[in-house]
């Protein structure tokens, strides 16, 4: 992966560049933001122009046998570990990041690193459990990093989402991460690094990585064959993260938009006018969605909500509303304020991550609907 394949975040490239260009290469590195932000593309990209052998304009080369194998990810040099779980019951077998380098490979292929956990988790199917990185892990990082390396001037441990390293993993990666041998480099990649234990981020230099410019995603969209006149609003309305945003041009048209309108409207309406049976009703048919659907519903709802709260706020004017959905949050708009609208878009989250991790959907849509009916005050 080379920098050229990385959506915006031409700043950070240029700095990552310079940094490896007068040889300033710290030997632990916290790269952090959002998944939708490019942090894990990013990361690659960094690693493989740290070992090329004919950098050049300010990229690696794409050719030579480093960058090769880094395409492929099968570089003996460099390194991965993830979150992981086993879908069976018996714990006879723990499973670590080596049984799960082909679906991590494919996953990094098909989706340029821009993907997220739930959608790692959906790669490997564990069902309802979280992935983790248990001691064992730890162990065999260890162990890995202990050899020489085999070409590479860096050998390259990336730990993704560091922050799911259990207390016993963290504590045995402290000292390696404090004083490694010479020539390696740890790439942790977090989307949530005020999870990870102070001494791990103590241990590492950070590299905040921002959301995307809204013209770098407006390119990538229209190279993506998104219709010109919808990209705007929805790099607007992505907020920066690109997995969002094709999500937002995937469920972008007219039958599904109007879909997600109705039912955002009858939850709302329903909610003011504490019509609690109706509630129930309404989440007997949302549960019965499938779940890109419901996904698809839960960003719909999070934007109208968001961009009622700016209406309210005195800010129409950099609203993306149109049509029906102006009209509708013009009057709603006043009962979303300061009190409620983190509330709102929590309840939302939580449902869509509990949904996500195979929860009952009548009971999560029926739970959340109700929720919402006490945030909906009547002035």
């Amino acid at each position: 992966m080379q920098f050229k394949d990385i959506i915006g975040q031409d700043y950070l490239k240029e700095m990552l560049v310079k940094a490896v260009d007068s040889g300033r290469i710290s030997h632990a590195q916290l790269f952090s933001g959002e998944s939708g932000y490019g942090v894990l593309p990013l990361a690659i990209a960094y690693a493989q122009y740290i070992n090329c052998t004919a950098k050049s304009n300010g990229d690696s080369c794409g050719s030579c046998p480093s960058c090769i194998k880094m395409k492929d990810l099968v570089h003996p040099d460099i390194h991965f570990v993830f979150p992981v779980n086993s879908a069976e019951k018996s714990s006879a077998n723990k499973a670590t990041s080596v049984n799960f380098l082909p679906q991590w490979r494919s996953i990094i292929k098909k989706s340029g690193g821009y993907f997220t956990e739930q959608d790692w988790y959906d790669k490997i199917e564990i069902g309802n459990k979280q992935g983790m990185i248990s001691r064992l892990e730890a162990d065999e990082i260890i162990k890995t990093l202990s050899f020489k390396s085999f070409e590479a001037e860096y050998k390259v441990m990336f730990i993704w989402m560091p922050e799911k390293m259990n207390i016993a993993a963290s504590n045995a990666l402290l000292k390696l991460l404090e004083e490694p041998w010479d020539k390696t480099l740890f790439l942790l990649i977090s989307s949530s690094s005020s999870k990870l234990l102070k001494t791990i981020n103590s241990r590492a230099q950070e590299i905040a990585v921002p959301r995307i410019d809204d013209s770098a995603i407006i390119a990538n969209l229209k190279l993506c064959g998104v219709s010109s006149s919808r990209v705007e609003e929805i790099a607007h309305i992505s907020c920066g993260n690109i997995i969002r945003a094709k999500e937002s041009s995937k469920f972008g048209d007219n039958s599904s938009e109007g879909e997600n309108f109705e039912l955002f409207t009858q939850l709302m309406r329903h909610s003011y006018n504490d019509k609690h049976m109706e509630l129930l009703e309404w989440a007997e048919v949302v549960a019965a969605l499938g779940r890109e659907e419901k996904r698809s519903f839960f960003s719909y709802s999070i934007r109208l909500l968001r961009e009622s709260y700016m209406m309210n706020a005195g800010l129409s004017s950099i609203t993306y509303l149109y049509g029906e959905e102006r009209a509708f949050c013009n009057k709603f708009s006043p009962f979303i304020g300061n009190h409620n609208i983190e509330n709102l878009v929590t309840e939302l989250e939580l449902a869509r991550a509990q949904i996500a991790q195979n929860g009952n959907p009548k009971m999560i849509m029926a739970h959340m609907a109700l929720v919402i009916s006490k945030q909906i005050v009547k002035k």
